[in-house]
């Protein structure tokens, strides 16, 4: 029978810093979601030094140790600028609404990812204008109507399905968190003056 292969080496700095650069050169990210990256990597680690026979004490004990290693890292890579939850917001925030995510799913996707109240609420209002202004009851519409050419509804709706139950697309809409007003002026939009304004939305 063949002795256990020997544990693997606990990832360093070195190790980590190279994954956060390696991960960080294809993907936009949070520190949160940086922080999550490193994790899982010595979380790998240690499930292969488990099925090598170190002791759960002995892992977890060396994975805490490593725990501040990740924190400098994240730090580091913040300070360099390679990590920037606002920058993130903020491109988030435009391209989610762009495929038909409400303001309130936006925030609700940010805040997912780590990004404090008051960074998203800043990347919000820079992208999409303050809630209470025209810009953004314009990004809120053709995000909207995004959703409604994907769900075909309203200016969307196939000619065999007219008849249509519009408490349906009112459902559609409030799951996705826009509100009556915005769903109703949806619904009862023109086609041409829908496509029009996703293009103009887009072209932004």
């Amino acid at each position: 029978m063949e002795d256990n292969p020997a544990p693997p080496p606990v990832p360093d700095a070195a190790s980590l810093r190279e994954a956060a650069l390696a991960h960080l050169a294809r993907f936009a990210t949070t520190e949160q979601g940086l922080r999550q990256v490193l994790d899982r990597r010595l979380r790998r680690w240690g499930v292969r030094a488990s099925r090598a026979g170190l002791p759960n004490e002995d892992i977890e004990s060396a994975i805490a140790a490593v725990r501040p290693v990740i924190d400098a890292i994240v730090a580091s890579m913040t300070d360099l600028g390679a990590v920037d939850d606002a920058g993130y917001a903020r491109s988030r925030a435009t391209s989610l609404t762009r495929t038909g995510r409400s303001r309130r799913a936006v925030e609700a996707h940010l805040a997912n990812k780590g990004v404090d109240q008051d960074t998203v609420r800043d990347a919000l209002n820079d992208s999409l204008g303050e809630r209470s202004d025209s810009t953004a009851r314009e990004a809120e519409l053709a995000a909207a109507l995004v959703l409604a050419r994907k769900r075909r509804l309203g200016p969307f709706q196939r000619p065999d399905r007219e008849d249509d139950d519009p408490l349906r697309g009112l459902g559609v809409f409030a799951r996705n968190g826009f509100s009556r007003d915005v769903a109703q002026s949806v619904l009862d939009m023109d086609p041409d003056e829908a496509e029009d304004r996703i293009i103009a939305f887009r072209s932004l």
